[in-house]
Formats: C-alpha cells, sequence, structure tokens
C-alpha cells in the first residue's frame, strides 16, 4: 500500500514516514500543496495523509483539486475546531485527526479507511456513471444501461487507461483476444455505441491515425 505524507514540518512528516514504513506503507511525502498536487498527476497512491495549514496551497483547497483522483485522504492537524472538522468531513475527507496524536492511534485510522475504501473498490465511478466489476453492471444517473459483453469489456479497459493512448490493435488485442482475425473497425462501431449510451462523446476522444483515449 501506498501512501502519501503531504506535511510541511520536517520533524513531523519524518515520524509519521518512519512509523508507516516499519509496519510495512511504502511512503512517498510532499512539503507543501503543490508539491502534492504535481505528484499526485503523476503516480497513484492508495491514501492520503493531508495537513490543513500547508505552503502552496491549504490542505482544505487541495482535497477539492485532488477529488478526481478517487483516493481517501485523512487530514492530519493542528487546526482542532469542530467547524474546522466539519469543514474538512464535507470536503470529503475520510477522517480528520488531531495533532498531537499517537501513532498507534493513526496507524488503527490509516487501516479503518482503507479497509473501508478497499470494501468498495468493485466499484468505478465517473462523473453520473457507475460500474459495479462484481455485478459487470452499468448505470448513468442511477439507471441500469445495457451493454454486450465487449462493450462491457471495452468501457473498462477505457477506465483503467485514463489519459492514455489506446491503439486500435492494442484494443482488439486486450478485449477481443490475440486470435481475433476481423477488422479494426469494430473496435470504431464499439466506441460509438459507448459513446451514445453513456453519453461519453466529451470523454472518449478519436486519437488521429492511432486509436482512441479516454479522458477525465
Amino acid at each position: 500500500m501506498k501512501i502519501l505524507v503531504v506535511e510541511d514540518e520536517a520533524p513531523i512528516r519524518d515520524l509519521i514516514s518512519i512509523n508507516l514504513q516499519l509496519v510495512g506503507y511504502e511512503v512517498f511525502t510532499a512539503e507543501d500543496g503543490i508539491v502534492a498536487e504535481n505528484f499526485l498527476e503523476k503516480q497513484k497512491v492508495d491514501l492520503i495523509l493531508l495537513d490543513v495549514m500547508i505552503p502552496g496551497i491549504d490542505g482544505f483547497s487541495l482535497i477539492e483539486k485532488i477529488k478526481k483522483h478517487n483516493i481517501p485522504v485523512i487530514f492530519v492537524t493542528a487546526k482542532e475546531s469542530v467547524l474546522d472538522r466539519v469543514k474538512g468531513l464535507r470536503l470529503g475527507a475520510d477522517d480528520y485527526i488531531i495533532k498531537p496524536f499517537e501513532t498507534i492511534e493513526l496507524l488503527a485510522r490509516i487501516e479503518v479507511v482503507l479497509r473501508r475504501y478497499h470494501k468498495n473498490s468493485h466499484i468505478i465511478k465517473f462523473k453520473n456513471i457507475e460500474v459495479d466489476t462484481n455485478q459487470r453492471s452499468v448505470k448513468l444517473n442511477d439507471k441500469e444501461v445495457y451493454l454486450t459483453v465487449k462493450e462491457y469489456e471495452l468501457l473498462i479497459l477505457l477506465l483503467q487507461n485514463k489519459n492514455i493512448a489506446l491503439s486500435r490493435d492494442q484494443i482488439l488485442d486486450r478485449v477481443w483476444g490475440f486470435e481475433y482475425g476481423g477488422e479494426t473497425r469494430t473496435v470504431d462501431i464499439h466506441i460509438q455505441r459507448i459513446r451514445e449510451k453513456l453519453d461519453l462523446k466529451n470523454n472518449i476522444k478519436t486519437v488521429f491515425k492511432v486509436g482512441y483515449r479516454f479522458e477525465e
């Protein structure tokens, strides 16, 4: 499991990092909000420990910017007023811990959030679309949408490779299999159907002479 610690005070940042590493987490650190935001554009993590009062972009502003990554966030901060806690939770934080704290409590809260989050890891959400990979069902605005087997598998491939250009041959190999002997035109037909059924015309982009890219 990978955890990003966003904390401007080096002693606290180092202490948290060491304790997380001791129990087996892979830890990344950022000393301000801008560094954290840039890091998350390139690297996927399983959880973020976020201070509120950090340089660049404060924690409350940062959590709004990183919601699109769908990563659980625990605020770890000295801001202890009820209003601050309520604000943090309403902005989307999964938990809120006041400094100073006991390491054992921090670790326990991390475990609870990760367990709760991964309990629903079979659910993929994008805007008003929800995909349940256990049930192989797709909903648009809470109404189930019928997709064929290949439409469903193609949608999952696109959602798992956001902002990556996939060639038609790559799509054929991964959805239809290496032994498929048909034309790449079948990819275009299925893409068109997904765009129409799920209102994704502005998100599934055609990459000229290459294939397709799913954009957020």
